[in-house]
């Protein structure tokens, strides 16, 4: 009887203990045998959110041997705020290191919290993001364990469409055709979502590294929305930096600028002299460029055989620096169809600098007047849209 009565006080006093601000339960924790810490971590910026190694270290939490852990306390959040849980192996050197490789395995999972509101995580030790479940859910965080689950899907489908040997230079298009797809769900609900920090986490997530050099319109589209919405937040203002239209490589709608171009033939024309009667490819390459080679012979001579009848032209500009290297190129792939120029100054070509941009291959679709209408279509993706314009 003594020990009935013991164990419902026992019992009554764990029901009365105050929740702490921010608990939860890890499963699997016997997968870490030295023991598991959960950090709480705080982007400072826009750039530190999914960043590594950035995000200010708040506090600590050890993971019980049942994988129990609390936050008894958080800090000051008047409005709603950006945290990442990273769970990481006891005595790790940084514990704001972010494994995101592969989204399936990442060790963190970011969420709002502002004072006065009380949360639960559960979750998988070796899947934390992927399984975490939060309780009770806000708008912010509703949003955030959606845009998880779509960047979860999105990267099962892009391990099905990446080419198994990520060095083949030549399966480069194939590997950008399937970076697409698996951003393509990820811009969508940065377009759509109407809470700000969900969509921050969206932007960073379609490119951790920061890189929107393939889509320059949707980072303008973004600072545009929000700027709109929050013109006096660091983050938006940050964000807007990254945008600016300045900086970024030309959008979809403006006009190329009419370059002066070297051509094969000794002359010096400007761009839009060259362009054809309806529309125009302006493809960027290089003869070491394995492959711009390809699509040369595979895609782009079929191309142009099949439609610059009907008002179809490409131009050709190279990064190269040897001046036979690229005439032996050009006439191996049989690519001297078409008018091909080159300032002979590698990396450095003018014409890059120019339209800011850095990686090849990659082109632009411009119409008779010189405005872009699409960039970056490869294979049967340009083909389609060629016919389709031609029409």
């Amino acid at each position: 009887m003594r020990f009935l009565l013991r164990l419902a006080a026992t019992a009554l006093a764990a029901h009365c203990t105050p929740q702490a601000p921010l608990s939860g339960q890890l499963r699997q924790v016997s997968s870490f045998p030295s023991g598991q810490v959960v950090w709480l971590v705080q982007p400072q910026g826009f750039s530190d959110i999914a960043a590594n190694f950035t995000g200010k270290i708040i506090d600590s939490a050890i993971v019980a041997p049942d994988g129990r852990f609390a936050f008894a306390h958080m800090p000051d959040a008047a409005e709603p705020t950006l945290f990442q849980l990273v769970v990481q192996p006891r005595g790790v050197r940084y514990p704001n290191r972010l494994h995101d490789e592969d989204p399936l395995m990442a060790n963190y999972m970011p969420f709002v919290w502002k004072n006065g509101e009380k949360l639960s995580f559960t979750a998988d030790a070796l899947t934390f993001q992927a399984s975490a479940a939060l309780q009770p859910l806000n708008a912010d965080n509703a949003a955030l364990v959606r845009l998880r689950d779509l960047r979860q899907d999105a990267f099962k489908q892009y391990k099905t469409l990446v080419p198994v040997d990520a060095h083949d230079e030549t399966a480069l298009p194939q590997a950008e055709a399937a970076i697409a797809q698996f951003r393509h769900p990820l811009m969508q609900f940065a377009d759509s979502c109407n809470r700000l920090w969900p969509a921050l986490v969206a932007i960073r997530w379609v490119s951790p590294t920061g890189d929107f050099e393939r889509i320059p319109e949707f980072l303008a589209r973004q600072c545009n929305r929000w700027k709109q919405q929050h013109p006096h937040d660091p983050r938006v203002k940050t964000l807007c930096e990254l945008g600016d239209t300045t900086k970024l490589p030309l959008l979809t709608g403006y006009t190329v600028p009419d370059f002066p171009l070297p051509l094969r033939t000794g002359d010096t024309v400007g761009l839009h002299r060259l362009l054809g009667q309806r529309l125009t490819l302006l493809d960027l390459w290089a003869s070491w460029c394995a492959p711009c080679r390809r699509e040369n012979r595979d895609v782009l001579v079929p191309l142009w055989d099949a439609f610059h009848a009907r008002g179809f032209q490409i131009v050709g500009y190279a990064l190269d620096s040897d001046h036979n290297t690229w005439q032996k190129a050009v006439e191996k792939d049989g690519a001297g169809r078409w008018p091909q120029a080159t300032h002979l100054q590698g990396d450095d070509a003018p014409l890059l600098r120019a339209l800011r941009l850095t990686t090849i291959p990659a082109n632009l679709l411009i119409d008779a007047q010189g405005k872009i209408v699409a960039k970056n279509l490869h294979g049967d993706a340009l083909r389609a849209l060629v016919e389709a314009y031609l029409k």
